[in-house]
């Protein structure tokens, strides 16, 4: 038994690795396909890159993609912090129920209702206020805002959660007003939370394809809309040429991101370390 146990873990294991990356290897190597159909190999030939790199449609939508996301993640980081540390440090004040519920929500709300109350609510400011005049990138922008703050804020709060509150008290003992202990003291130590909810928010609007196509308007079609419309007529080689890129620029931010956040663990135990030696 003691044999088999791990022999069974094994194939679990493996099982699970080629039910999650076989067809994303699939994808990667039919991308070389010579053949206009993506279901019959026909040779090596990077061809359907070079059409890739032609297409106007494409590339437009896949930078107005990068910049809806990065100014999203970066938005959300912001507004998330700011939720998760009232959350995590304020105690019991007035509405915190409501916030929390409130910061939650978007989690477990399907995105049909959240993009449908998303274009009435913006469909009503115009009609009040002629703000946002039509859809399109600013919408997006803040319905991905809208929702993506919630993951932030629930990465924030565990981390704040789990964070030791004597080094903030020592600061503040020895002086240090709230904002100075925030940013040199707290801000620090949380820095992965921020950095792994700026990722998931990122990845997340990048690939938004339901709320997107409530708010969106004319000319502010994100690579996720133009790709599934694409789709639905047929799968065309170039569209294989443009998930294996995407495949590598995440297996790189992946890669970065986990030796920024190693490091900065290591400076922390080691300035832990330190701090633990002198106090002996």
């Amino acid at each position: 038994m003691s044999r088999k146990v791990p022999l069974f873990r094994l194939s679990v294991l493996v099982f699970g690795f080629a039910f999650l990356y076989v067809p994303i290897l699939s994808l990667i190597v039919y991308s070389f396909n010579k053949s206009r159909l993506v279901t019959v190999w026909a040779g090596f030939s990077t061809e359907w890159y070079g059409r890739l790199f032609e297409n106007q449609q494409i590339l437009g939508a896949a930078w107005l993609s990068l910049k809806i996301a990065a100014i999203n993640a970066t938005g959300a980081v912001i507004l998330g912090t700011l939720a998760g540390l009232a959350l995590a440090r304020f105690g019991q004040f007035r509405g915190r129920t409501i916030l929390s519920s409130m910061t939650t929500a978007p989690l477990v709300m399907p995105e049909v209702i959240t993009g449908l109350s998303l274009l009435l609510l913006f469909v009503a400011m115009e009609q009040i206020i002629g703000w946002p005049a039509g859809r399109g990138v600013t919408t997006i922008t803040i319905a991905h805002m809208t929702f993506t703050m919630a993951y932030v804020t629930v990465i924030v709060q565990s981390r704040l959660a789990t964070m030791d509150d004597s080094l903030e008290e020592a600061a503040m003992d020895l002086g240090a007003r709230p904002a100075k202990v925030f940013f040199l003291i707290t801000l620090p130590i949380i820095a992965p939370a921020l950095l792994s909810g700026w990722l998931l928010a990122f990845t997340i609007s990048l690939d938004d394809l339901v709320i997107a196509s409530f708010v969106a308007g004319p000319g502010s079609s994100t690579l996720p809309m133009v790709i599934f419309s694409k789709v639905r007529l047929g799968v065309s080689p170039d569209i294989n040429a443009l998930a294996s890129i995407m495949v590598l620029l995440v297996a790189i931010g992946v890669v970065i991101a986990g030796i920024l956040m190693s490091r900065q663990e290591k400076t922390r135990q080691r300035d832990m370390q330190m701090a633990i030696a002198e106090n002996q």
